[in-house]
C-alpha cells in the first residue's frame, strides 16, 4: 500500500458533487446538445444545487456550528469545505447564468421562441399582460409592508418573493419604505402568451417581469422605488428521534410542514437588487455574503423545466423512442409461464418498464396468486403498481408492503400510499429503525400444481414509472428458487424477529456486502500478485467509502486493471503513480441519469457478474437495507457485460476522465464516435 495517509488520497464528497453538477452543467454548454435539451440542463443544474444546499451545504453549516475542528475522512475541515464550495458554486453560477442569457436565449428567439423583456413588450402585449395582472394575479397577492406590527414573513422553502422599496405613507400614515410580495406556488413562473398578441410562435413573458410592470397597484397612493426577486434555500433534512415512543409515521407526518421553514443556507437575488435591499435580507435570514447569489434572470431557472414541453419542436429536443421488449416477452401474454422459460433482464429505459408493473397486476388478479411483497422507496404520487397492489389487498391477497418513509422529497408521498394500502387490507411495515430500506425486491407467491412457487423481481432502480424513463437500471425477473429463497429472506428479517442468516446467493447490507465486496476485490489482488490475469469493473452513482477505495489502491498496486464508471461523485483518486495508476475513473452524462450499479470481477475467467441497488458508499453498506445479485444465467450475464459495462468503457462522447488531481476532462473523441447511451437505444428500443 502507499506510504500516504489514506486522507490525502481521498477527494471530498461535497466537492466531487459540484464537480459532477460542473458536468451536468457542460451538458448545456455543448452546441452538439439539442438546444431544448440545453434549457432543460440548465433546469437540471439547477433542480441539482437546490439539493445541494438544501442536504449537503446546510449539513456543513451544521457541522460548522456545532464541531467546526472536527476533520472528515478527506482530513479537511467544515470551515475548509465551506470555503471550497462557496468559490466553486459562485463560479458554476455565474456561468449558468451566463449560458442562459448570452447563448441559450439568444439561440432560442432565433427559433421563434422568446422570452419577452418588459422593454420589448408592445402595446397589444403591454394591453394583454395587464388584464391577465389584474385578472388572475392582483386577486391572489398578499402584499406585506414592513413595519413594528408586520415584521419579515417566514419565506417558504425556494418560493418566489419580491422585495420592494417604497416612498411615500399609506391610507394609515406608515412608512416603513419596505415590503414583501409572496408569489403562491400556484402561480405559474412562465406564462404563454396567446396567439393573437404573441410576436413569434412561441411567446413567454415571466411571472416577475409582468409583478414587476404592476407592482405598484398593489401600494395604492405610493411610490415603488425598486422591485427584486428575491428566493431563499433552506435546510431541509427532516429531524426524526427514532427512540421516540411515537410512530414513525406520526413523527414525520409532523415534522414536514417544517421542512419549508428550516434555517436559510443561501440566497439568491435579482442582480439589480440595491445594497441596502441586499444587506437587509441577509440579515433577516442570519446569511453572509458568502450565501449571497446575484442572478441576471429568474432566481428560479428549475420552474423553467416544462418550457421545452410546450414548444412543439422535435427538431429541437432529442428523439423520440419507444422503449422495447425483450425476446422473451414480445407477443407473451403471461408473465409467470414467461419468466418460468428462463430469467428475463430488462434495460431500462432502453427497455420498458411496462412488464414490471404486469407482474403485479397480473400476480393481484391471478386466483393461484397467494400473497405479494414489495418494497417501496420511490413509486410517484401517481402509481399503476401501488394500485395494483392495493387491488391485490382488496382481492383478499396476502399483501405486505415495506414501505420507506425516509425517503428524502418522497416522504409525502410514501405515508400517502401506506394509508391507502393499510385500508385496503395490506401488510404495511416501515422497514427497520436506523436503516433505510432501499433494497428493490418484490416477490410473488403462487400455487401451481398443488406446490407454491416463488416468483422474484430485483432492480438496480425504483418502482417508478415515470423514472424508468429517464434512468438507466437493470431489472432480473426470475423464479430462481435459491434466489427466491434469499428475497424471502431479506423480507422475513425486515418484516419479523431473528438473526441474519447465510444466503445462498444474494450479498446484502448491512451484513454481508461490505465484506464480499472487499472479498471480491482482495482475491483479483492475490490472482494478480501470483501473476494472473485480474480485472474488476464496476458501475454506480457514488463511490465514498474509505475501505474500498484502500482495498481498491492495493489492488491497483498488485497489477489489477480497473475500470470504475461512476456518475456522480468520487473520492478515490485515479491515474496516481504507485498509488492507483492501474484505475481509470469515467462518468458518462448524457441524456438518461446513469443509475445502474453493475459489479463485474474476472475471478480467473468465471466472470463474476452482479447488481445491486446499493452504491459503495458508508450508508448503503452499513446504514441501509441493500441487495447485491448475481446474474446467473448465462445468456442474462452476456447482456450486462455487453449492455452495461463493454460500451460505457469504449464511449468517447459523453465520458469524462478523472485526473490524478481529482478533476475531470472531457475524453477526446478520437476517430469514430461512440454513445453508449445511443448505441443502447438502436439496439434495444422498439424499431419503427
Amino acid at each position: 500500500m502507499s506510504h500516504l495517509p489514506l486522507s490525502e488520497l481521498l477527494i471530498n464528497r461535497e466537492l466531487g458533487i459540484l464537480e459532477f453538477n460542473r458536468r451536468v452543467l457542460a451538458q448545456a454548454e455543448d452546441p452538439a446538445t439539442p438546444l431544448m435539451e440545453r434549457l432543460r440542463f440548465l433546469c437540471i443544474f439547477s433542480s441539482n444545487m437546490d439539493e445541494f444546499f438544501e442536504i449537503r451545504a446546510a449539513g456543513i453549516k451544521e457541522q460548522i456550528r456545532l464541531n467546526p475542528q472536527h476533520q472528515g475522512a478527506d482530513g479537511l475541515t467544515a470551515r475548509q469545505v465551506y470555503k471550497g464550495m462557496v468559490r466553486v458554486s459562485h463560479e458554476m453560477v455565474a456561468r449558468q447564468y451566463e449560458l442562459f442569457n448570452n447563448e441559450v436565449i439568444p439561440a432560442m428567439a432565433a427559433e421563434g421562441i422568446r422570452f419577452h423583456k418588459r422593454s420589448e413588450w408592445t402595446p397589444e402585449q403591454e394591453t394583454w399582460i395587464r388584464d391577465y395582472f389584474f385578472n388572475e394575479l392582483m386577486p391572489v397577492l398578499t402584499p406585506i409592508g414592513l413595519d413594528p406590527s408586520h415584521p419579515f414573513p417566514n419565506v417558504l422553502n425556494k418560493s418566489l418573493n419580491f422585495a420592494v422599496e417604497l416612498s411615500g405613507k399609506d391610507a394609515f400614515g406608515r412608512s416603513s419604505g419596505r415590503a414583501v410580495v409572496q408569489a403562491p406556488r400556484s402561480l405559474p413562473r412562465v406564462i404563454q402568451l396567446p396567439l393573437e398578441v404573441a410576436s413569434c410562435e412561441h411567446s413567454f413573458v415571466f411571472l416577475s417581469s409582468i409583478l414587476h410592470a404592476h407592482v405598484g397597484a398593489l401600494f395604492s397612493g405610493m411610490d415603488v422605488l425598486g422591485c427584486y426577486q428575491f428566493r431563499a434555500t433552506r435546510n431541509s433534512d427532516l429531524f426524526v428521534d427514532e427512540e421516540e415512543t411515537k410512530t414513525l409515521r406520526e413523527q414525520l407526518q409532523g415534522e414536514l410542514p417544517h421542512r419549508n421553514f428550516g434555517n436559510a443556507v443561501r440566497l439568491e437575488v435579482a442582480d439589480n437588487c440595491s445594497e441596502e435591499m441586499k444587506a437587509f435580507l441577509l440579515q433577516q435570514f442570519n446569511l453572509t455574503r458568502d450565501d449571497l447569489y446575484q442572478v441576471r434572470g429568474p432566481v428560479n431557472l428549475v420552474r423553467l423545466m416544462n418550457v421545452p414541453d410546450k414548444v412543439e419542436r422535435p427538431d429541437l429536443k432529442f428523439p423520440p423512442f419507444t422503449p422495447g421488449l425483450p425476446a422473451q416477452l414480445v407477443g407473451a401474454d403471461d408473465m409467470f409461464q414467461a419468466i418460468n422459460q428462463g430469467d428475463i433482464l430488462l434495460h431500462h429505459p432502453f427497455q420498458s418498464f411496462q412488464p414490471v408493473i404486469d407482474f403485479i397486476g397480473q400476480a393481484a388478479s391471478d386466483p393461484d396468486v397467494l400473497a405479494i411483497k414489495q418494497t417501496v422507496y420511490r413509486t410517484g404520487t401517481e402509481s399503476e403498481l401501488m394500485r395494483h397492489l392495493i387491488k391485490a389487498a382488496q382481492r383478499g391477497k396476502e399483501v405486505t408492503a415495506v414501505v420507506e418513509l425516509m425517503a428524502r422529497f418522497d416522504e409525502e408521498a410514501n405515508i400517502n400510499w401506506a394509508e391507502q394500502l393499510e385500508a385496503a387490507g395490506a401488510h404495511v411495515v416501515y422497514g427497520v429503525v436506523g436503516h433505510k430500506t432501499h433494497a428493490k425486491m418484490a416477490m410473488v407467491v403462487r400455487r401451481e400444481k398443488g406446490k407454491l412457487k416463488r416468483y422474484t423481481h430485483l432492480g438496480t432502480g425504483n418502482y417508478h414509472a415515470r423514472t424508468a424513463k429517464l434512468y438507466t437500471d437493470f431489472g432480473l425477473m426470475t423464479c430462481n428458487p435459491d434466489i427466491s429463497q434469499d428475497v424471502n429472506d431479506v423480507f422475513m428479517q425486515i418484516t419479523g424477529l431473528g438473526n441474519a442468516g447465510e444466503h445462498t446467493h444474494l450479498w446484502q447490507s448491512p451484513f454481508s456486502l461490505h465484506p464480499n465486496i472487499i472479498r471480491a476485490i482482495n482475491n483479483e489482488t492475490e490472482r494478480a500478485r501470483k501473476g494472473e490475469p485480474a480485472r474488476i469493473v464496476a458501475k454506480m452513482n457514488a463511490l465514498l467509502e474509505p475501505r474500498v477505495i484502500a482495498a481498491l489502491y492495493e489492488a491497483s498496486q498488485a497489477g489489477v486493471e480497473i475500470d470504475l464508471v461512476v456518475r456522480a461523485v468520487c473520492a478515490l483518486r485515479a491515474g496516481i503513480p504507485g498509488v492507483s495508476e492501474n484505475i481509470r475513473v469515467r462518468s458518462v452524462i448524457g441524456r438518461f441519469l446513469e443509475h445502474h450499479r453493475i459489479f463485474y470481477f474476472w475471478n480467473g475467467g468465471e466472470e463474476n457478474v452482479y447488481l445491486a441497488s446499493a452504491d459503495w458508499m458508508d450508508r448503503n453498506f452499513f446504514r441501509r437495507i441493500e441487495t447485491c445479485f448475481p446474474v446467473l444465467d448465462v445468456k442474462q450475464k452476456k447482456r450486462v457485460i455487453n449492455e452495461g459495462v463493454k460500451p460505457y468503457l469504449k464511449d468517447n462522447m459523453r465520458t469524462w476522465e478523472m485526473q490524478p488531481d481529482g478533476s475531470y476532462k472531457k475524453r477526446i473523441k478520437r476517430g469514430r464516435g461512440f454513445s453508449a447511451q445511443d448505441f443502447l437505444l438502436d439496439l434495444l428500443a422498439a424499431k419503427g
